[in-house]
């Protein structure tokens, strides 16, 4: 060792440092650096260090302070992300209701308890998603491929995508659609929804568990995403049309089409991920950034499929739905298990029990591995049941009533009602009515967080050529235009098939036109913007206005929010590849 030692030498943690700032430099004997250092230190016995090893460690109170600090911050960001997603659009449908309508909101003291609940149930459900069912999937994601035979994790990709649906958020919304449904012009669709909620529900579990199972094929044989979507839409659209032609089956399109947006939402998506990254490295396609994407579009459209096949199916069970008897116990009082707040309860764990058992005999007899911090996951799994149970309620007192107020009263803005005339001229009704649909679409996209998440991915993905803003804004924009396409449609009383035909077949040439990662990237956002709070807002918000207008249903505002941004997103990235080919032609000439 070196007599002398250099004062002021920068060492790596303070390499960045000493390149913008000059250090001053002087040499120091290496005995008086130790001389230096030694400077007020005292000999401590090891003895006299473990004297207390043995002892039992004296248990620790903290204090409320302590607590404070502990939880504060931890919390504070997670529930100011929910706060930012729910405070902004509740209080833009309550103004709009209070300052453009005149209409005061009703039993608003409720409705903002609700809304409280949904911010915590969702801060607490995301948080119990995060350390009780993500180590799970994480787990098995990286070890069942590598140990399992490919049917097996077919199986269990199959079950997790049904089974996830189930513990997604916004299903529940669907149980409550059927109330805003004429049973004279829909019979078929409100029998779907008061008589066989749960076939329908099913039906978009298995939906979403085939194409879990579709996207984990992809891997395998490494099939491109533009054949893939175009191989599910054309089926999918070829239902839709057949489904259109037949009277009794038109009113079932907008709720196919909107189940599939209501599947992906905060559990799905990632679980699913999880393990598509898992099976993409054992397929050896680990080092593709853009491996993920395309599961979300699959787990879309494969539902729509699904509850368009129930509906055929319905149809030919049930010629007549009139000459069916009427639900025994339909208006008799709900027993104390079936109603607020038992309810919710009871349903948040019947959505996510099986799923955890699912996840927990995967992990305990097919890959033989014990539950690592099982403490920890055990915290999670509670903390998720009791986010849900919130969510539910809030869902119940909070969201809907919010959004089926909205719907109801938004007419009055250009059509009487109860004998008295509207507020505004009709022109100017229609279009305040549509500039409130562009608003909600557009504020609705812009706070929420996955799509925040997914900007920041892409750009880094794409080394800055589709930068996080492009991409939000194209988004939003194309979400806002669809949702006042589908408040325009429950307006005016058009029909939903020409409105998905050209909106899809526009996506579909837009589709042949753009590069494989961009396909992906715009057909993904689709789902990335349909969150747990904007779709049961939404869908009562369709409901309620349906009802006040006297539609036969008000489905279809979802799809329509669905295929906007897709091909708002491909025409950016169509502008994109030409601004390159322009700017690589003039540096060639140059």
């Amino acid at each position: 060792m070196s007599a002398w030692v250099k004062c002021g030498q920068s060492t790596p943690f303070f390499a960045a440092h000493a390149m913008t700032e000059k250090v001053s430099q002087r040499r120091l004997r290496y005995g008086e650096f130790l001389s230096a250092v030694r400077v007020k230190q005292r000999r401590v016995s090891y003895r006299d260090v473990h004297a207390d090893a043995g002892r039992r460690p004296k248990p620790r109170r903290l204090r409320l302070l302590d607590v404070h600090r502990l939880l504060t911050p931890y919390v504070s960001v997670r529930f100011m992300e929910q706060l930012r997603a729910v405070v902004p659009l509740a209080l833009f449908l309550a103004l709009f209701q209070i300052a453009a309508l005149r209409v005061d909101v009703e039993q608003g003291e409720l409705i903002a308890f609700g809304m409280l609940a949904v911010m915590l149930g969702l801060m607490l459900f995301m948080d119990g998603v995060k350390y009780g069912l993500m180590p799970f999937s994480e787990n098995i994601g990286f070890n069942l491929p590598n140990r399992a035979t490919p049917a097996v994790v077919l199986g269990f990709a199959f079950l997790l995508g049904g089974i996830a649906t189930f513990a997604e958020p916004a299903i529940g919304a669907l149980r409550a659609a059927g109330g805003g449904v004429d049973p004279v012009r829909a019979p078929w669709l409100h029998l779907l929804l008061t008589r066989y909620p749960d076939r329908l529900v099913l039906a978009v579990g298995i939906g979403v568990g085939l194409a879990v199972v579709v996207g984990m094929l992809r891997f395998f044989f490494a099939w491109r995403m533009k054949t893939l979507i175009i191989a599910t839409l054309l089926p999918c659209l070829a239902l839709t049309l057949y489904a259109g032609l037949d009277p009794r089956l038109e009113p079932i399109i907008g709720l196919a089409w909107d189940c599939g947006a209501i599947t992906t939402g905060p559990v799905t998506v990632p679980l699913v991920l999880a393990l598509g990254i898992g099976v993409a490295a054992a397929a050896g396609q680990e080092d593709n950034p853009l491996a993920g994407f395309g599961i979300v579009t699959l787990a879309s459209l494969f539902p729509a499929i699904a509850v368009l096949l129930v509906g055929i199916g319905l149809v030919a069970e049930v010629p007549d739905p009139a000459a069916l008897p009427p639900i025994v116990g339909a208006d008799a009082t709900a027993a104390w298990w079936d109603q607020t707040p038992v309810a919710e309860l009871i349903a948040a764990l019947r959505a996510i029990g099986p799923l955890i058992v699912l996840l927990w005999l995967v992990q305990r007899f097919l890959l033989g591995a014990a539950i690592k911090q099982r403490n920890l996951v055990v915290y999670g799994v509670v903390v998720a049941v009791l986010g849900m149970a919130l969510f539910n309620l809030g869902l119940t007192v909070g969201l809907i009533p919010l959004g089926n107020q909205a719907g109801a009263t938004v007419p009055a803005a250009f059509s009487a009602a109860a004998g008295g005339e509207a507020l505004y001229p009709y022109p100017l009704g229609i279009g305040l009515t549509l500039i409130f649909a562009v608003t909600l679409g557009y504020g609705a996209t812009i706070a929420e967080p996955a799509l925040n998440a997914m900007g920041v991915t892409v750009e880094n993905l794409t080394d800055g050529a589709f930068p996080k803003q492009l991409l939000i804004q194209a988004v939003a924009v194309g979400v806002a235009l669809g949702i006042a396409l589908g408040v325009a449609k429950i307006i005016f009383g058009w029909s939903m098939l020409p409105l998905l035909l050209g909106g899809y077949t526009v996506a579909l040439a837009g589709t042949l036109w753009s590069s494989e990662e961009y396909v992906a990237l715009a057909w993904d956002s689709a789902g990335v913007t349909t969150g747990p709070v904007t779709v049961p807002l939404v869908l009562a918000l369709g409901l309620g206005l349906g009802q006040a207008v006297g539609a036969a249903e008000g489905f279809g505002i979802l799809a329509m929010a669905s295929f906007g941004p897709i091909i708002s997103v491909l025409l950016v990235g169509l502008w994109i590849r030409r601004s390159a080919e322009v700017a690589a032609r003039g540096e060639s000439w140059t």
